[in-house]
């Protein structure tokens, strides 16, 4: 056993539903997480470990609750980062979306809160499980792209714009320049190895704040080409994995639209499908 898998004494607030804890590697960012009751400080087992990322109204232990029941099922512990908006920019809503923002590589905070997370609990840190929704899959997906050595399977929830799995276009429409951005190429190998899940709600077909304008400051040519809504769009997505040889798993929700709530069913059954397989 490794010295950060050796017994740690846990309180009160370490156990079960967490405070929100600040980053170690950038105090503007914080995480809680939720410790299952079977967890045991002085035990050998090793948890999986599933990270819940947030959409544009960062509610993040919100989203972490209503995994609860998944985590008791699975003994699994949840992670749940929070990327406030205004960072820099006061106005700005988007930044950990597309990976880095103003020189933050949010991909890198998130591996570090997962190595911090490590440090006090015995959870399977080299592969986790994670889902985000709306502006979380957005990011869950491009960390595929970045890191897919680093999941044991990714849950794409309704993102608003999507990056296509191909270099015809440029980061984050594409992934032309992504090795030039952040020091490592794409290894398609590596992503058939994950499980992947896309799902919506097949009432997800509102556009108002799915298409970018071009006064908008993540304006690219070809944002929009993949669908004027989000179904459509994770359609898109859908094929662009295909064309490289990840088979993703594509659940749609009747009568949902854009809830994140609503689609959680299928992201529980695909999750603890991949724990039972």
């Amino acid at each position: 056993m490794s010295a950060q898998q050796k017994a740690v004494p846990l309180n009160f607030y370490r156990r079960g539903r967490t405070p929100i804890f600040a980053s170690r590697m950038d105090q503007r960012f914080s995480w809680c997480c939720y410790i299952p009751e079977g967890y045991d400080p002085a035990g050998e087992t090793v948890h999986p470990l599933a990270v819940l990322v947030h959409g544009s109204l960062r509610d993040a232990d919100i989203l972490r609750d209503e995994f609860v029941d998944f985590a008791e099922q699975h003994q699994c512990v949840l992670l749940a980062p929070l990327f406030p908006a205004g960072i820099d920019d006061p106005d700005d809503l988007h930044n950990y979306k597309h990976m880095i923002y103003h020189g933050i590589r949010y991909d890198l905070v998130l591996l570090d809160m997962i190595d911090e997370l490590a440090t006090r609990y015995r959870v399977e840190k080299d592969k986790v499980l994670m889902h985000g929704f709306s502006g979380g899959a957005q990011f869950a997906h491009r960390f595929l792209y970045l890191h897919p050595r680093r999941l044991h399977a990714v849950s794409v929830g309704a993102p608003g714009t999507v990056t296509l799995p191909d270099d015809r276009a440029n980061w984050w429409v594409g992934l032309n320049g992504m090795e030039e951005i952040f020091g490592q190429p794409i290894d398609i190998d590596a992503m058939r190895q994950v499980a992947v899940q896309l799902v919506i709600g097949d009432a997800d077909i509102e556009t108002w704040d799915v298409t970018v304008g071009p006064k908008s400051p993540f304006w690219m040519e070809g944002i929009n080409d993949s669908g004027e809504t989000r179904v459509e769009r994770l359609r898109t997505l859908e094929k662009g994995l295909k064309a490289v040889g990840v088979e993703p798993r594509f659940d749609t929700v009747a009568g949902i639209s854009h809830d994140g709530t609503g689609i959680q069913p299928p992201v529980k059954a695909f999750f603890s499908a991949v724990l039972e397989g």
